[in-house]
């Protein structure tokens, strides 16, 4: 039976709907998290931003309390960058995620010429260091050159031992995420899931997240070879559909698949908001002539940007009063009018 064609349109509808940006939503924190594959999170604002468009009533403490309670945690998870992920997520995310990302390291660090490190021996130094609750990174480091270990060996060190970053490190109010634990000391529960069961779970959040999607936007995402996700999705009950393009794209049964012509309101993204990245350009949430506005080497951090219509329509910034918008063309004044609002609504967020 031929799959079912869907327009560009169509993934940009789903997208938004697994997003929760098609309307703000009443959810707890970790289950808006896990709805969105998790929220990443280099800038600690980000992710409350993130939050501040997709959830009704949120305010910052929200999220801060839920760093604080343990419902949700940051650590380096999916392509080496810094997510906000539920608790209940974080062990079979790092293990879907652990062999891949361990492989990609050891090539990194041969090229770099530091591909002589004893990672499995330099593991236990950090988790000694651990034991008696969080320390600062550079109290990490300095056992590890204490050790005899040169300050790189730092870099892919979280690949041998799960660490998590705690608050209030990371934080709005304290951004610089520079205080670890041992996840299996500040996490409850079973940290020994094994490597199928981890990708599988990634390929369903991925789907739940960004689907419709082909196996390699799922990879791109995680930053696994497609190879181990196409093996998760053999094992995995899914629907099939075909893009426009002709690509096989696959998805979780009874996932969101909205009209296309549904309606959407004005959104404000933070920086590196996930919808925008490489993985997900098939939705054209981001119009590939807007990506180097947004994307370029000059400007490594990313920028805040705003939707119209569930495409990216301009960028905005705080500076320290309201919050300033850059359309990237002329709006109608209806959009005009709501961007205003929504701005006034966002600055008073910030404040």
């Amino acid at each position: 039976m031929p799959h079912r064609v869907l327009t560009t349109r169509h993934l940009n509808r789903a997208l938004l709907a697994r997003q929760l940006l098609l309307g703000r939503v009443r959810r707890s924190v970790p289950d808006a998290v896990e709805r969105m594959g998790g929220i990443q999170a280099q800038y600690a604002p980000s992710a409350y931003i993130a939050l501040w468009s997709r959830l009704e009533q949120f305010d910052r403490a929200t999220l801060t309390r839920s760093l604080t309670r343990r419902s949700v945690v940051q650590g380096t998870l999916m392509r080496s960058t810094i997510h906000i992920v539920s608790a209940a997520d974080y062990p079979l995310l790092a293990a879907g995620i652990r062999a891949p990302r361990r492989e990609w390291w050891l090539r990194v660090a041969k090229s770099r010429g530091i591909d002589d490190l004893d990672h499995a021996a330099i593991a236990p130094v950090l988790r000694r260091e651990l034991a008696a609750g969080p320390r600062r990174r550079q109290d990490l480091v300095d056992a590890l050159v204490a050790a005899g270990y040169p300050r790189e060996a730092w870099e892919g060190a979280g690949l041998w031992v799960d660490m998590v970053r705690v608050p209030p490190s990371g934080t709005w109010e304290r951004r610089r995420a520079d205080l670890y634990a041992l996840a299996e000391t500040w996490l409850p529960g079973d940290h020994a899931a094994a490597e199928a069961a981890g990708l599988t779970h990634l390929l369903h959040r991925y789907l739940g997240a960004f689907g419709p999607a082909a196996p390699a936007d799922a990879a791109d995402w995680a930053g696994v070879p497609v190879a181990a996700l196409t093996e998760a999705a053999e094992r995995t009950r899914l629907r099939r559909f075909r893009h426009e393009d002709g690509t096989e794209l696959i998805d979780l049964p009874r996932a969101p698949l909205p009209d296309p012509a549904t309606p959407t309101p004005l959104r404000f993204l933070p920086t590196w908001d996930a919808v925008l990245l490489a993985h997900a350009r098939r939705t054209a949430v981001l119009p590939e002539d807007h990506r180097p506005a947004i994307f370029h080497t000059r400007n490594p951090h990313s920028v805040g940007t705003f939707l119209v219509d569930g495409s990216v329509a301009g960028t905005w910034r705080f500076d320290g009063a309201k919050v300033v918008t850059h359309p990237f063309a002329p709006l109608p004044r209806a959009v005009r009018r709501e961007l205003s609002d929504e701005a006034d609504r966002l600055a008073a967020f910030h404040r």
